[in-house]
């Protein structure tokens, strides 16, 4: 027998079934809210994974393309590796659950969660997120759940909880929250420029609504939830510890890791190491815990020294940001080039721009968004952190950066029609230190405003920290935060925006959520850094966009057509566009309608591909003149082509003003000539005049 709960959220129905399929998930639901319907699972193994010292947990987001009636493209035609789409999911759907897990567990955990239909009005991202959270809390897995995730959108100034498709892409919020019964565990947001205090309210209205959802959960999980199953803990004795302090002592660890350069305190930890690898020598069980063992003593070091002494391990103040630095044009020729500098955390970014025909296509479950025009690509190499290691081309987290700087400057770019360009930026990470992901974000927007892309504001961002005590109360807010105090840390509070509001946030923690007051605090500590970032740093750099593209960007010449016309332009098998494309070397994109892009570098090709296809277009009225190339010679008159794919006939008589015999005494095959249009004739071909031109 299976159950079906049901629960009404924001005007739509949430139906949960549990007991009818995969039944030999550790815990399984199959989630319906409107027609969208996605299966959730959690598995576990049975026994840890041996050599490990972190939580083995896999989060899956599986888009299935029948969800929408598409078939795939390629020749396997079956879905290949994930979207973009699907990995930023399951990266949301990993960061509230992560921390809910016990710290000392080291099973496999397997959340998937496969999308099997997609109704238009209720997002599967959402159900997925739903269904992964019930899936594992009436699982027999150890979580510390259950926890709850609303999205809210904004259209007209109006906050819509879990808005529909067409409502998340064209309003002015993309907001989720995740939330346990007390505390928001996780946020995600990309704004409008959305002010600090509404984007307060859009958080704690989704916590509200989280709320009612976890009940509902509690009760599902109150009638058929499993007995969390007893697992072998591989948490650190005490006894080691103990016996490490004697060692190295705790005042030999501060003075170990209270260094501003990230190499010393490196080399300070190994050398610590090996004093403690040479005393454990003979004890073959804790040498092997030794790495783990140094790591939480080095932590509970550090969390220790910023909590009670408000001390950094670079001796900053806690609302100190490290040393900046950012110049623009730092790399020849290309289109637009910036680099920003903030500690040890350097990026270089890099602007490319092209006709709109190079933009993203997009193949996933969103029927309504097919490409994408601005694209923000993030890399990471191993040399950024010292590390020899060779790339294997973008993961998850490099993904997940590029995705979070690329919605932090959507909202400023400028509309096709203002500049109808497709963009890609690309962040090198050049050194790592701490938030490269809001040091490509600053980045960013200098190569943009570089390369001469109108975006109507500057865009900053930055990173908060926090520490936290055995109270709610006992915590220390970090601005700026290093790797180290990420590591050891609480959470990663990233925020980017304008002068004048919000436009992304992505939040990590590690514990179990925070209070108002912490959501409160970092929100008002980032706007302030972000502003003296943009004041002290990039304004110094460059303070506007340029007002033009550089010299080796391409062109955009934009003109109008008749729609009717498209045909004519284009010709039979794209013959007539093709052929201007191959006489001028430029590139043409023609939308439906009418509006064409002629895109190239040389001025020349590009005026000469303008007054083809303008030619072409044009409707031949008598008395409109011309100049055409003399194509071929008859006896009776000489055709001119005046554009691909268009001639038209100078009879014989129209040729001179004085008399003539022969074509040929007057005109050559290759002349250019001027002509004016007589009209057409009886079937329709046109005729031109040479000797009738004033």
């Amino acid at each position: 027998m299976y159950k079906t709960y049901s629960l009404e959220i924001a005007g739509r129905t949430l139906n949960v079934i549990i007991g009818k399929v995969a039944a030999q998930a550790n815990g399984a639901a199959l989630m319906q809210y409107g027609d969208t319907t996605v299966l959730s699972t959690a598995t576990a193994s049975e026994k840890p994974r041996d050599g490990i010292d972190f939580f083995p947990l896999s989060v899956e987001y599986e888009e299935k393309l029948y969800a929408v009636g598409k078939i795939p493209g390629g020749f396997n035609k079956r879905e290949g590796k994930a979207s973009e789409n699907a990995i930023l999911t399951s990266r949301v759907i990993d960061r509230p659950m992560r921390p809910l897990f016990p710290k000392d567990y080291r099973n496999d955990v397997t959340l998937n969660n496969m999308v099997m239909s997609v109704d238009p009005e209720c997002r599967p991202e959402l159900v997925a997120m739903l269904g992964a959270a019930i899936s594992t809390s009436i699982s027999d897995i150890p979580f510390d759940g259950p926890c709850a995730s609303t999205q809210v959108g904004m259209v007209d100034g109006e906050f819509i909880i879990n808005p529909s498709q067409e409502q998340w892409k064209n309003g002015d919020l993309n907001l989720t929250v995740a939330s346990t019964s007390e505390k928001v565990i996780m946020i995600e947001a990309g704004a409008n420029e959305i002010p600090e205090d509404k984007m307060i309210e859009a958080i704690y209205m989704a916590h509200d609504v989280n709320q009612k959802i976890i009940e509902f959960i509690n009760q599902i999980v109150a009638e058929v939830g499993k007995e969390k199953h007893e697992y072998t803990s591989c948490a650190i004795p005490e006894e080691l510890f103990e016996e490490m302090k004697k060692i190295a002592t705790p005042e030999e660890m501060e003075v170990a890791v209270f260094t501003d350069d990230k190499q010393t305190r490196e080399e300070n930890i190994r050398v610590i190491r090996e004093k403690l690898e040479e005393a454990f020598a003979e004890n073959e069980e804790w040498l092997g815990l030794i790495g783990e063992a140094l790591y939480q003593y080095e932590k509970k070091t550090v969390r220790k020294m910023i909590l009670k002494d408000h001390k950094r391990p670079d001796g900053r103040e806690i609302t100190q940001i490290r040393r900046l630095a950012a110049e623009v044009d730092l790399i020849p020729r290309v289109h637009g080039s910036a680099m920003f500098t903030r500690g040890q955390t350097q990026i270089c970014n890099v602007c490319t721009l092209a006709p709109l025909s190079e933009a993203q296509k997009i193949d996933g479950l969103d029927e309504n968004e097919v490409s994408k025009r601005y694209m923000h690509h993030y890399n990471f190499p191993g040399y950024s952190v010292g590390e020899a290691k060779v790339s294997r081309g973008p993961g998850r987290r490099e993904i997940g950066h590029g995705a979070l700087a690329e919605k932090a400057l959507v909202p400023v770019l400028p509309s096709v029609e203002e500049f109808p360009y497709a963009i890609r930026t690309v962040s090198e990470t050049f050194e790592s230190n701490g938030s490269t992901s809001m040091a490509s974000t600053c980045s960013s927007c200098m190569s943009l405003m570089a390369a001469g892309v109108p975006i109507k504001k500057m865009v900053a961002g930055i990173s908060c920290g926090l520490v936290t005590g055995d109270t709610d109360d006992d915590f220390v807010l970090l601005t700026d935060i290093q790797g180290l105090e990420d590591f050891f840390g609480d959470m990663d509070f990233k925020v980017t925006g304008t002068e004048d509001g919000i436009t992304a946030i992505q939040m990590d923690i590690k514990i179990h959520g925070l209070t108002r007051q912490i959501v409160e605090g970092a929100i008002a500590r980032c706007r302030e850094a972000r502003m003296f970032i943009m004041d002290t740093c990039m304004k110094p750099a460059i303070a506007e966009p340029r007002k033009e593209v550089g010299p080796y960007a391409p062109k955009i010449v934009q003109i109008q057509i008749d729609p009717a016309k498209i045909g004519d332009v284009v010709g039979q098998r794209g013959k007539v566009i093709n052929t201007i494309i191959e006489r001028t070397g430029v590139k043409i994109d023609i939308t439906d309608e009418g509006a064409v892009s002629v895109c190239g570098v040389d001025k020349k090709g590009m005026d000469e591909a303008v007054k083809m296809i303008t030619t072409i277009a044009s409707e031949f009225e008598e008395g409109q003149i011309y100049e055409g190339t003399v194509q071929s010679i008859k006896e009776f008159g000489a055709f001119i082509e005046f554009a691909p794919g268009k001639e038209g006939m100078v009879h014989i008589s129209k040729v001179s003003k004085e008399r003539i015999n022969r074509i040929e005494d007057v005109l050559t095959l290759g002349d250019v000539v001027k002509v004016v249009c007589l009209g057409k004739d009886k079937m329709g071909r046109l005729n031109f005049s040479i000797k009738d031109v004033n």
